[in-house]
């Protein structure tokens, strides 16, 4: 089916930036939209940032102006460039894609997640 990576994450100081990437292989088809989410410990997980097939892109308020998704069509990766970072983005963020099925219904694929730590 669809296998989606994660990687770019580490350890970073508060106002540092990393960019995530997700890699998505396998039948890749149909997609909706993809999207970051993140959850940290003792918290649900938060939708971060998505864009859809045809660009557009959104933000949580908590990272609108800091985050910026992007993708190359031509790598099948999505990107997450996360800059001014603060503590409080401290999470295992997640990668996910939704693929459009028939009659209506969608199937969301994850990756299996990448640390994203913000610490002096």
């Amino acid at each position: 089916q669809v296998q989606l990576v994660e990687s770019g994450g580490g350890l970073v100081q508060p106002g540092g930036s990393l960019r995530l990437s997700c890699a998505a292989s396998g039948s890749i088809r149909n997609i909706d939209h993809m999207a970051w989410y993140r959850q940290a410990p003792g918290k649900q997980r938060e939708l971060v940032a998505a864009i859809t097939s045809g660009g557009s892109t959104n933000y949580a308020a908590s990272v609108k102006g800091r985050f910026t998704v992007s993708r190359d069509n031509a790598k099948n990766t999505v990107y997450l460039q996360m800059n001014s970072l603060k503590p409080e983005d401290t999470a295992v963020y997640y990668c996910k894609l939704r693929q459009i099925l028939e009659r209506g219904r969608v199937y969301d694929y994850w990756g299996q997640g990448t640390q994203v730590t913000v610490s002096s």
